[in-house]
């Protein structure tokens, strides 16, 4: 059934023969080579970037009990962690991290088997993250900072009294609409919704001590949104518009189609 919304699409967009389209699919393949080769010259990067050791011995709560730094390797040398977004305050996950757990569930069996062990951490105290864990479905093990300074070391959480202090009426004003959106299906308000900040966090595991080795937020985390890259080679591509990420829901409340 064609949509009034493709049609139009189809409308603005030019239309040519095979022969055309193939020579413009032939000249973006070169480019998107040079694009493959200058993401594998970032990856070399990364790998080369210092090491700094992780002096302070953190103690991190899981469904299974306290939890060194150390001991959520579970017996692996590497540790990627994914800093979701659900804080003291919430009554649910944010539901940008929320899509994003579901890419990482999935792969955790092939990192496991490339000796890397996947996680998330977040702030809120672990009864609630086990019961939304359960809720969505998922079984990479999810650990709370809530007795431990590691999140606010890394820069992923803040005390409520910090984040009001910096979110004046005029910072407020500047937040996009996914803060206030995301902080309603969270069950908090703006202020509580951003003492915590989303992010991705390496360690590796080198004679008995800890290194962290590198760590993105912001659009960098964007390789862990998989649908992302899908709908960048649709014709409409992200289609978000003014409304970015306001679409995004948890994967058992999107409406069927």
């Amino acid at each position: 059934m064609t949509t009034d919304r493709s049609t139009e699409t189809a409308a603005r967009q030019k239309i040519a023969t095979r022969e055309e389209w193939a020579t413009a699919r032939e000249a973006l393949l070169a480019r998107e080579k040079e694009h493959t080769r200058l993401g594998d010259e970032l990856a070399r990067q990364r790998r080369e970037l210092p090491w700094v050791r992780v002096e302070k011995k953190y103690t991190l709560e899981t469904a299974a009990g306290r939890k060194t730094l150390t001991d959520l390797f579970d017996g692996r040398s590497q540790l990627v962690i994914y800093h979701f977004m659900f804080g003291p305050s919430y009554e649910a996950g944010c539901p940008t991290c929320s899509s994003i757990a579901d890419g990482i569930n999935a792969v955790l069996p092939h990192l496991q088997a490339r000796d890397t062990n996947i996680i998330c951490v977040s702030s809120a105290p672990i009864e609630k993250l086990a019961a939304f864990r359960k809720r969505m479905g998922w079984s990479f093990n999810w650990a709370s900072t809530s007795d431990s300074d590691f999140n606010l070391d890394l820069g992923f959480a803040s005390s409520i009294e910090q984040t009001r202090e910096w979110l004046t009426p005029e910072a407020a004003a500047e937040m996009p609409p996914i803060a206030a959106r995301n902080a309603n299906e969270t069950g908090t308000d703006v202020a509580g919704y951003l003492t915590e900040t989303f992010g991705f966090s390496t360690f590796v595991l080198d004679q008995g001590a800890v290194y962290q080795t590198y760590q993105t937020t912001g659009r960098g985390i964007e390789f862990l949104m998989s649908y992302y890259g899908i709908l960048d080679r649709t014709p409409r591509g992200r289609d978000e518009g003014e409304g970015f990420q306001l679409w995004i829901r948890r994967h058992d409340e999107y409406e069927s189609k």
